[in-house]
């Protein structure tokens, strides 16, 4: 077991204690820990974990999950006007794919995005570290981008809960059945962040272009004999990363070279030091609804879920500086630049827009 954190970043001990039982079970061979590592439902998120034999619920019910990232054109952003105009992500809307191209013909909840830590965020680019690597991308400096977090939504759920109701936690009985499966669910996952970049694009006017970052953090698959399953983890094998940060703090698009000894994986995101419940009775005595809904950074969150406002607070989270310099300091992850949030969608705003602010 590797856990890729500093002497000075905090990780639970609960992960920890996780990263052991998962450690321990039948056939695995390594399990590597991200500097984002916490706690999981049975299973520890922010680790990539290396074995002879395919445990489904490693990989967790949001099969396919991840962050895509997608040039965005837009004249004289403006942020108040721009959260207002945010197609509702909590309804598909057919217009923007063809029934005939879904994976696993799941069209329910295709182009919608979930609820949990899952965004829509309009960002600027703030820091470009690596100027070669940033212009290979076609960014630069005050570059709009739009960042999509989301996954496989209802379908992976199935796919796991198919699986859990016969097996339990144990390994998949026919593992080419299920990675067939997974596959159809990381495909939908991809399919699910082009939709809501096309949808958002054309309610807010701009052109809409294909992703230059799109890696998921929910997967297993098949390496050099052995399942490599990640949870929490984005492939970090030669791969350009978004690391996302949160509502009120830079995220980081990230060059991984991560090795063996690390599954090859890079971190997905800050990693949360608080639970839900945690941080909605902390948030409570500490913030109100307006300053949640205006960030530190001055961006807007558009969220008519208050209990989620609070629950995804920054605070709620680790900072996201550490975690990438530790990627850094172990040698897994080079940074390309960074982005800034604008306006940062987690569920449809069902208050009315007063004078002042959002309230």
């Amino acid at each position: 077991m590797s856990i890729f954190a500093s002497p000075t970043s905090w990780i639970e001990s609960g992960a920890l204690d996780q990263c052991r039982q998962v450690a321990a079970l039948p056939g695995m061979r390594h399990v590597a820990g991200m500097p984002d590592l916490h706690p999981g439902k049975g299973a520890p998120i922010g680790a990539a974990m290396t074995s002879s034999v395919l445990y489904p619920f490693l990989v967790g019910s949001d099969i396919g999950c991840g962050i895509a990232v997608f040039p965005f054109k837009l004249k004289r952003p403006v942020p108040e006007k721009l959260a207002t105009r945010f197609p509702d992500l909590d309804v598909p809307d057919r217009s923007f794919f063809d029934e005939a191209d879904v994976p696993a013909g799941c069209t329910d909840s295709l182009g919608t995005v979930g609820r949990g830590n899952h965004f829509v965020e309009l960002a600027r680019v703030g820091t470009v570290f690596d100027i070669d690597h940033a212009d290979r991308l076609g960014l630069a400096g005050g570059d709009l981008v739009l960042i999509v977090h989301s996954g496989s939504r209802g379908l992976g759920e199935r796919i796991l809960r198919a699986h859990t109701e016969v097996h339990g936690a144990g390994p998949a009985e026919d593992p080419a059945a299920y990675l067939a499966a997974h596959d159809d669910a990381v495909r939908w996952g991809s399919l699910n962040r082009r939709v809501m970049a096309a949808r958002v694009a054309d309610a807010l006017g701009a052109e809409h272009e294909p992703p230059i970052v799109d890696e998921c953090h929910n997967s297993v698959e098949v390496r050099d004999g052995l399942y490599l399953h990640r949870k929490g983890a984005a492939n970090g094998d030669g791969r350009d990363v978004l690391v996302a940060g949160t509502r009120g703090t830079p995220s980081f698009l990230v060059a991984g070279h991560a090795g063996a000894d690390a599954g090859y994986s890079v971190a997905h995101g800050a990693g949360r030091k608080m639970s839900r419940a945690d941080a909605l009775r902390r948030g409570k005595a500490k913030h109100t609804v307006e300053e949640l809904r205006r960030t530190p950074v001055g961006s807007l969150v558009v969220c008519g879920d208050r209990q989620l406002l609070f629950e995804e607070a920054p605070t709620a989270y680790k900072r996201i500086e550490q975690v990438i310099g530790d990627l850094v300091e172990h040698g897994l992850a080079t940074k390309v630049v960074s982005t800034v949030p604008l306006v940062t969608y987690k569920t449809a705003d069902v208050e009315p827009r007063r004078r002042g602010g959002r309230r």
